[in-house]
C-alpha cells in the first residue's frame, strides 16, 4: 500500500506539473522566460496508436509507456483528435496487468499491483489494455489473474503486426 501511495502521489504530481506546464505554454510567456516559437505545429485529426509494452522503462517508479499513453490520450482529447490507443503488454512487462493476488505471487511481494490504478486510469481515458496469451502461458497465468477490463490477445507480436497493417503507428517507449 505504501508503494501504491508513492506511485499515485508521483503520478498526480506529474499530472499537475504537466497541466501547469501546458497552461504556461498556452498562455503568454513571462517577460523573463525564454520565449518559444513553434515552427512546425502538430495537429492530429486522427491517430491510431499501439504502444508495444514489452520491456521495463521507468522514470522513478512510473513506467514511461503508461505515462506516454496517459499524455497522448489527454492530448488527443484536448485537440479533438479521433482514433484509438492500445497498450499491448508482453514479455518482461507482462506482469503489470496482473491483479493483486497474482502480482504478489509473480513478484514475490505482498503489496498488490501498484500499477493497477494507472491501468484503471488509462482505461477510463479510453485506452484499450491487452495482455499477451503467450506471456500468460509462459507464466502459468489465466484470465482470472488479470486486472478488470484487460483483454487477452493470442500473441503480442502478431497483434502489433496486425495493428500496424491496419494503419496503427507503433510507439516503443
Amino acid at each position: 500500500m505504501k508503494n501504491l501511495f508513492k506511485i499515485s502521489t508521483f503520478v498526480l504530481s506529474c499530472a499537475a506539473t504537466l497541466a501547469m506546464a501546458s497552461t504556461t505554454f498556452a498562455a503568454q510567456a513571462a517577460p523573463d522566460a525564454n520565449p518559444i516559437h513553434v515552427d512546425v505545429p502538430v495537429v492530429l485529426k486522427h491517430a491510431n496508436v499501439v504502444f508495444n509494452m514489452d520491456h521495463l522503462a521507468f522514470a522513478g517508479d512510473l513506467p514511461f509507456g503508461m505515462n506516454y499513453m496517459h499524455l497522448l490520450a489527454d492530448r488527443m482529447k484536448k485537440m479533438g483528435t479521433t482514433g484509438k490507443i492500445i497498450g499491448v503488454f508482453h514479455g518482461p512487462a507482462a506482469y503489470m496487468t496482473l491483479n493483486d493476488k497474482a502480482y504478489d505471487a509473480a513478484r514475490h511481494v505482498k503489496t498488490g499491483n501498484p500499477y493497477a490504478p494507472l491501468i484503471a486510469g488509462l482505461q477510463k481515458q479510453g485506452v484499450q489494455i491487452e495482455e499477451c496469451a503467450v506471456s500468460m502461458k509462459a507464466h502459468h497465468w489465466g484470465n482470472a489473474n488479470l486486472l478488470p477490463g484487460v483483454l487477452v490477445n493470442s500473441g503480442a507480436v502478431g497483434r502489433i503486426i496486425q495493428l500496424v497493417q491496419e494503419g496503427y503507428v507503433q510507439i516503443q517507449p
